[in-house]
């Protein structure tokens, strides 16, 4: 059997029950370790589960699929996700893979920021499409997302934004020269992105404003290491946010549409100034 199981978003105990039992049966475990990181090392996982974990980066996800389901016809082999195996980055991929090769698969979930993000209170229900908010370059300033998230308060719904996370990543010299060197992971944190909005904000400015537009005093809610002892959530304006250090990653940002008074309650209790309290009450709403 070939598994897909779940890790959640804390540390190495927040791996379910069920999960535990497979982990500790299989005959290989592989980690996937380039779309989102747990606050915890391999070393604390295999410490915890009592052995050992191969790590699993992009290239051997997608091109080894056959290294990955080796004999997972005949014996256990467990892939385990942070978050949910299915839920923000998906791998169905690899589910259709095991079918092609005629190897059953089974789902372990477990919590993901996709319905984790409901601690900052704004019910989950009320969000709209998800977006992913990219580093930028000097080269290379995509606006896509900008425009999703005005669709979404365009409907009154919030957006959740996902922050670019980059691991085992190459500079283009030496991409280009097949040189196997990689640059240090890297996270985009949530002043980053603020920074980024602002600055589409900034060069849309001359262009003929609707009631769904996002403004520097428009109310955005942060959230970072989500499932963690330490996690942490601020409410603020999109101006505020980008001076704001909320601590090592992984960080979220959500875009808060049309609020109900019990959503305006809850992101006041983690209001940064009363500057932005003065923007969550109902005539500034």
């Amino acid at each position: 059997m070939f598994y897909l199981v779940g890790l959640g978003l804390g540390d190495a105990n927040d791996i379910t029950v069920k999960g535990l039992e497979i982990v500790k049966k299989a005959a290989r475990v592989y980690l996937e370790a380039y779309t989102s990181v747990l606050t915890v090392g391999k070393e604390a996982l295999e410490a915890y589960y009592g052995r050992g974990i191969i790590l699993a980066d992009r290239d051997m996800v997608e091109q080894s699929s056959d290294e990955l389901m080796a004999e997972a016809d005949v014996v256990d082999v467990a892939f385990l996700v942070v978050g949910d195996p299915l839920g923000a980055t998906t791998h169905t991929d690899l589910i259709l893979r095991a079918v092609e090769k005629n190897i059953p698969y089974r789902v372990v979930h477990n919590a993901s920021i996709m319905d984790a993000i409901g601690c900052c209170g704004l019910q989950l229900y009320n969000y709209g499409e998800t977006v992913s908010i990219v580093f930028w370059t000097e080269e290379w300033k995509p606006e896509s997302f900008y425009d999703k998230i005005l669709v979404n308060l365009d409907r009154g719904l919030h957006t959740l934004c996902l922050l670019d996370i980059k691991m085992k990543e190459q500079t283009i010299e030496n991409l280009m020269k097949g040189r196997p060197i990689y640059e240090p992971p890297r996270f985009l944190s949530a002043a980053q992105a603020a920074q980024q909005l602002l600055e589409i904000i900034e060069n849309r400015s001359v262009e003929k404003k609707t009631n769904s537009d996002l403004t520097p005093n428009s109310i955005c809610v942060a959230v970072a290491r989500v499932g963690a002892d330490n996690q942490k959530i601020v409410t603020a304006s999109l101006k505020e946010m980008a001076s704001l250090d909320l601590g090592p990653p992984l960080h979220s940002l959500v875009i808060p549409g049309h609020m109900h008074p019990l959503e305006k309650q809850m992101l006041n209790l983690f209001a940064v100034s009363d500057h932005t309290k003065t923007f969550l009450t109902p005539e500034n709403l």
